[in-house]
């Protein structure tokens, strides 16, 4: 039990700080101020488990109950400013292929890591016979925060157009669903995350989307 709890706690905590620098990035991009951008890094962190928190029915939601969340988000926002103020990147810079691969690689981590852990809350509050409930929760962890980031920035969500974003998602909770209970949850958990990461990079490499209507 303590292994699985450190596998969980290690893989949330890299999933915050994924986050949080991929919200604190398009702050940034936005031109926001130092509050505007530890709101919407701390946001993009934790905004898809109080989203799953209140949806199963824990409250308060845990990133309350356990600040840890909350804070490591806010120590990787101030570090991210911190070292793009004093390093005088400009705006061209954020707009180029290098900020880009940058923001996708932090939204991967932060969507692989999530989407996994939400489906291990879940589980841990007894709906581990609801696989298609499992399954949404963890999708709604992984994009959650993204699309709470996405609407305060006042762009489009990534989940309705971005190199199948949520499709990794869904991708990596029902493959965490289909191994846990044959290879155990630790190495599920691993194995899912991963799968979520390589989808995301694999689309962007490829230009893999859905289809339009035009």
């Amino acid at each position: 039990m303590s292994e699985t709890i450190n596998i969980f706690l290690i893989i949330e905590l890299i999933g915050t700080v994924a986050f949080a620098c991929s919200g604190a990035m398009v702050a940034v991009q936005k031109q926001l101020d130092l509050l505007g951008v530890i709101v919407l890094g701390v946001t993009t962190a934790v905004g898809g488990g109080m989203l799953r928190d209140l949806l199963i029915g824990i409250h308060p939601p845990i990133l309350f109950v356990k600040p840890v969340y909350v804070l490591t988000a806010f120590l990787a926002v101030l570090v991210l400013f911190t070292i793009i103020r004093f390093s005088r990147i400009t705006l061209e810079v954020l707009k180029s292929e290098t900020y880009e691969r940058a923001m996708n690689l932090m939204d991967a981590i932060g969507l692989g890591a999530f989407t996994v852990t939400g489906i291990d809350t879940a589980v841990e509050t007894g709906l581990g016979d609801y696989r298609f409930l499992i399954i949404f929760l963890g999708s709604i962890t992984g994009v959650g925060g993204g699309v709470l980031r996405d609407i305060m920035a006042g762009q489009t969500p990534a989940i309705l157009k971005k190199h199948i974003y949520a499709c990794a998602s869904i991708a990596g909770a029902v493959s965490y669903t289909l191994l846990m209970g044959i290879i155990g949850h630790n190495l599920a958990m691993v194995i899912s995350a991963l799968l979520v990461v390589t989808i995301r990079i694999l689309a962007r490499r490829y230009k893999w989307n859905l289809p339009t209507a035009m």
